[in-house]
């Protein structure tokens, strides 16, 4: 499974759509396997949901997100998290697995 968290100064991101980079995190038996940071293209509609889904993304844990961006990822297959606490990606990551991340209110329902 391959997690993207969006990050700002190394921790969650807000705002989804103006993060600095992501965090791909690929995770085996229910491990952190992998972390890699990559800089996301320029933001446009559409642009991240297919740029995730070409990395092989599955899941993106988020603070905040539109909802065409929740749409487009629906559609690529891809399950969002939103209202996630900015923390560092690989705890998010690790509660997402354990079943104990608490999400709240998407902070950019709109």
């Amino acid at each position: 499974m391959k997690f993207a968290i969006p990050l700002a100064e190394g921790v969650l991101c807000a705002h989804f759509g103006h993060c600095q980079q992501f965090a791909i995190i690929e995770t085996e038996d229910g491990q952190l396997k992998d972390k890699e940071l990559h800089t996301p293209p320029p933001h446009e509609p559409g642009v991240l949901p297919n740029w995730l889904a070409e990395l092989g993304v599955s899941v993106v844990i988020a603070g905040g997100m539109g909802r065409r961006a929740l749409d487009l990822f629906s559609e690529k297959g891809i399950q969002v998290t939103v209202g996630a606490p900015s923390s560092p990606p690989e705890g998010l990551v690790e509660q997402y697995l354990k079943g104990t991340l608490i999400a709240g209110q998407n902070i950019c329902d709109h």
